[in-house]
This record gives structure tokens, C-alpha cells and sequence, in this order.
């Protein structure tokens, strides 16, 4: 896994705009994709983050713009978040004090389980394993923070 970086609060730490680059393999076809955007972790009303990501993502040869808002809100303990969908609906919750988070959501007959890694001050990684009746995924998401241009 290589080193991890403690994140104390997690909120603070996703504050900004991120380069965003998904890799998407289904393990039972051997299909691959690729989305290549970014994401901005915005001020939420009555705290938290909005994050709203946006690029395009490319699939069996065809590109298409592709974009997803997810609500960042303070968890339970001090430095935590719960994510929800952008319609209000849990996602996970997720807490990156020693650097490393693993999670599961359940969606129909579908099991996303996400692992977040944090790298450094400015790069971390998401990877979710989803498996179902239909489904037989990995997407594996790789943030770099983009530094402000003077």
C-alpha cells in the first residue's frame, strides 16, 4: 500500500480543485474505460463540502462528457465526513485520520466496497470493487490537487 498520510480533518484536507483521472475495468468482459476531469470540493450551506466533478469519460472507443455531485458533510467524530449522494441519500462515511479508509454500500443486489488512500498533502486514491448479478467492476480513481496559478 506504501505510505499513507494522515489526514487529520478530512473536510480541510478535500477543500480545492483536483485533477481526476478513473481508470474503469469490467473484470468479466475485460472492457476498459477512462474518465479524465476534474473535481472541486466546494463550500456546502450549513457546512460541509459540495463536490462536483466533471470530465469525460471514454468507453469501447467513444467519448462522452460525463459529471457526478456528491455532498461532504461533518461526521459523527471530529474530522470525519459522511458522504451523500447530491439528492441527499447516504453514501459512506469516511475517515482518513491514519491515512486509510475502507467502506461499503450496498445498492440493490450490487456491493460497492471503496478503499481511500491518502499518498501525500496532495494526492490520494480511491478504489471501489463493485460486484452484483450484472456487475463485476474496478474503477480505480487517482486525485492530484491542482496548485493555484498566481
Amino acid at each position: 500500500m506504501g505510505e499513507l498520510w494522515p489526514v487529520p480533518d478530512v473536510l480541510a484536507y478535500l477543500a480545492g480543485r483536483w485533477r481526476t483521472e478513473r481508470s474503469v475495468r469490467d473484470l468479466a468482459s475485460g472492457a476498459e474505460g477512462r474518465f479524465e476531469g476534474v473535481t472541486e470540493f466546494g463550500a456546502l450551506a450549513g457546512g460541509g463540502l459540495l463536490s462536483h466533478e466533471s470530465g469525460a469519460f471514454t468507453w469501447q472507443g467513444v467519448t462522452r462528457p460525463a459529471e457526478r455531485t456528491l455532498r461532504y458533510e461533518p461526521g459523527a467524530a471530529p474530522g470525519t465526513a459522511d458522504v451523500r449522494f447530491a439528492d441527499g441519500r447516504p453514501f459512506h462515511g469516511l475517515d482518513l485520520t491514519t491515512g486509510h479508509h475502507v467502506t461499503d454500500h450496498p445498492c440493490s443486489a450490487d456491493l460497492y466496497r471503496g478503499e481511500f488512500t491518502v499518498r501525500d498533502r496532495d494526492r490520494w486514491r480511491t478504489v471501489w470493487r463493485v460486484g452484483g448479478p450484472a456487475k463485476d467492476l474496478l474503477l480505480t480513481t487517482d486525485l492530484l490537487r491542482e496548485k493555484p496559478s498566481c
